[in-house]
């Protein structure tokens, strides 16, 4: 592996709590040790279990440090929001809660309206590798959120317990961290807190760029389709 970061990740505790130990990790990563538990408990948890990757950042910025999310999330953000000549991206998002009546987009739009309010950045441009080798070479690990089920090309998910079912089930979502990357081969490490794992007897592992901006592009389904960055506020911001 050309880039790889020296990352460690913990076991998530369970099936939902995979963005606040994704986050967690990011934090030790930064030598910033604070206890899986509180993590969890600090961030709040979408109805049903889960959370959204901007509902982490609100939490590292809450904590100061500085945090970027590139979004591909065509159901909550218009691609002409984000052109020059665009009002700012809180006017639209409020605009938009107002006509909308779906649950969980009011329940992002807040949390996106929080994060703008905190000082955080969104961003909107072609997820490539470029762009995931620009933060890996500068040693900064990338928090994703994606689609699972593609990147495991397991059954979709139904029930309580996230049974596999490949009739009733539906797309599943997960966070992990990008932590490395091979110019040469094109490969990507990740590091997943899901334990056991399909794609590895640990919690890290080799997949193609292709494989991995698929399952990025296809979290949209989950509203997981972004990138979080999250590291230490430089001086001068």
């Amino acid at each position: 592996m050309e880039t790889r970061l020296t990352f460690e990740i913990q076991p998530q505790p369970d099936d939902v709590t995979c963005g606040p130990t994704c986050l967690d990790a990011v934090y030790s990563y930064f030598g910033d040790e604070i206890p899986l538990e509180q993590v969890i408990r600090e961030i709040p948890q979408l109805e049903g279990g889960g959370t959204l990757a901007v509902l982490l950042g609100n939490h590292a910025l809450k904590r100061g440090y500085e945090a970027t999310l590139y979004t591909y999330d065509l159901r909550t953000f218009d691609p002409t929001w984000f052109t020059p000549e665009a009002p700012h991206l809180a006017e639209k998002l409020k605009a938009q809660a107002a006509i909308k009546e779906n649950a969980k987009l009011r329940i992002a739009t807040g949390a996106y309206l929080e994060f703008l309010r905190l000082g955080g950045r969104i961003r909107m441009r072609d997820l490539n590798g470029a762009l995931i080798r620009h933060y890996l070479e500068r040693q900064v690990p990338i928090l994703t959120g994606l689609s699972a089920t593609y990147l495991y090309r397991m059954p979709r998910e139904f029930g309580p317990k996230s049974d596999h079912d490949d009739i009733r089930g539906e797309p599943a979502g997960h966070f992990v961290v990008l932590c490395g990357y091979d110019h040469k081969t094109r490969d990507v490490m990740l590091a997943d807190p899901l334990w056991p794992n399909p794609l590895a007897a640990d919690h890290y592992y080799v997949q193609g760029m292709d494989r991995v901006l698929s399952a990025i592009m296809l979290g949209i389904v989950t509203y997981d389709a972004n990138l979080l960055i999250v590291r230490p506020r430089r001086a001068g911001r």
